[in-house]
């Protein structure tokens, strides 16, 4: 196997990223596809949603799994839908009591989120796709507003996910290997002489910085607090001057990304075939540039993103720019948290940033 590995890379190097994001676009279509049957969302309640939850939570479990070997891949994919299945269970247990008048809202419960997506990177690449699995799973509840009586669905989603997750993965053996993933090493360093790992303090700065926000969303109202909250999220990296690298990384391609989404606009409306076709390019270019091209990646989900709510039926110019604003808005809030809250480095400490 490795033997033919190698021949096939150096027939076509890079194909292995190209591989993957055919599977990631695939595991997301066949998800949503059986989402979609009415003969499943029909028989669960909340079933409209059933699609948009599947193909979510498969989409994103393929981006964060990168085993060798299949059967590792497997059981990483469904570790990761499964912890999807908690982070949505956490939104819709903490929101209602955080939701009404004079209460700081369900943004407050993607602190949580936020703080694990930072913290679990100590336990290298499964450990940080839980942590992204499970604030996705929140993300996902939230934006959908879902209720306790969506449990249930949740759960159907999860189950939808893993099998389509796991059907492609099971026929991209021989053109798959570890380059696949961006190196995650765990982050158990002290980097303070006190024994606190590196993590720990990437989880606070995210929480700090994803708290803030949910503060002045209270006070000046943003237009979509999430994508702020998310930005200073996986912008965190283990030292400031990473932290600085993908701010402006991201910055970068949200600019060029969300414009070239919005020009889109009157296609999604009179030819949304087209516009799905262009998604599903954007989201192999993402996977594609993730690992070395932060700035290219963050463009094609940028576009992609905006499509397929054009498609959906949000032609509001105003929403849909105000991604710009908000991913301006966290990149700032995270880097003021870096900036405050970073440890002091140890004599003969290393920090590496996070792909």
């Amino acid at each position: 196997m490795r033997e033919w590995q190698e021949r096939l890379e150096r027939l076509d190097p890079g194909m292995h990223r190209r591989v993957k994001g055919l599977r990631l676009v695939l595991s997301y279509g066949i998800a949503a596809a059986l989402g979609a049957l009415p003969a499943v969302a029909h028989r669960v309640t909340g079933g409209a949603l059933l699609s948009i939850l599947a193909g979510g939570f498969a989409l994103w479990a393929c981006v964060s799994e990168g085993k060798t070997k299949r059967v590792e891949s497997i059981r990483d994919l469904t570790v990761l839908c499964a912890a999807a299945v908690g982070g949505a269970a956490l939104m819709i247990v903490l929101a209602p009591p955080l939701t009404g008048r004079d209460r700081p809202g369900a943004e407050l419960t993607l602190v949580i989120g936020a703080f694990l997506v930072g913290y679990l990177r100590r336990f290298g690449i499964l450990g940080a796709g839980i942590g992204s699995q499970i604030y996705i799973g929140q993300l996902l509840a939230f934006n959908a507003g879902l209720r306790t009586s969506d449990l249930g669905m949740v759960m159907v989603a999860a189950l939808i996910a893993v099998f389509a997750s796991i059907i492609p993965r099971l026929f991209s053996d021989l053109m798959e290997h570890a380059a696949l993933a961006p190196h995650v090493a765990p982050a158990t360093r002290s980097v303070d002489g006190g024994g606190e790992p590196t993590a720990l303090w990437m989880g606070l700065q995210a929480a700090i910085a994803a708290a803030v926000i949910v503060a002045l969303n209270d006070v000046i109202g943003l237009a979509e607090s999430a994508w702020a909250i998310t930005t200073c999220t996986y912008v965190v990296a283990n030292s400031r001057a990473g932290t600085v690298h993908r701010i402006v990384r991201r910055t970068l391609g949200t600019l060029v990304g969300v414009p070239l989404g919005l020009a889109f606009l009157p296609v999604a409306e009179h030819v949304p075939l087209l516009v799905w076709i262009a998604a599903a390019i954007a989201m192999m270019i993402y996977s594609i540039a993730l690992p070395e091209r932060y700035d290219v990646a963050c463009a094609a989900y940028a576009f992609a993103l905006m499509v397929t709510m054009a498609v959906a039926g949000e032609h509001s110019v105003r929403l849909l720019s105000a991604r710009i604003w908000e991913t301006l808005i966290g990149g700032a809030v995270g880097l003021v948290s870096a900036l405050l809250f970073s440890p002091r480095r140890g004599p003969g400490s290393s920090m590496q940033s996070y792909g």
